[in-house]
């Protein structure tokens, strides 16, 4: 292999590599979208429950359905 096809060999993978990397990036910016959501949502949801202040801490789950 003469040095000019092994340079256009070397641009080709590195094209290649660069495609790679920012589907990868595209890839992690959505999910990183998707865990801030979900941190929020969670956030929200603990909060929720907080400020209903332990209703339905009575239920008992040792306690038989109605139907029995």
């Amino acid at each position: 292999m003469d040095l000019e096809s092994r340079v256009m060999e070397l641009e080709s993978r590195l094209a290649f590599q660069d495609d790679t990397i920012q589907a990868l990036n595209d890839v992690l910016v959505t999910q990183q979208r998707s865990l801030d959501r979900l941190e929020l949502q969670i956030a929200a949801l603990i909060k929720r429950q907080e400020e209903m202040g332990g209703q339905g801490d009575d239920f008992v789950e040792d306690s038989r359905p109605p139907h029995y």
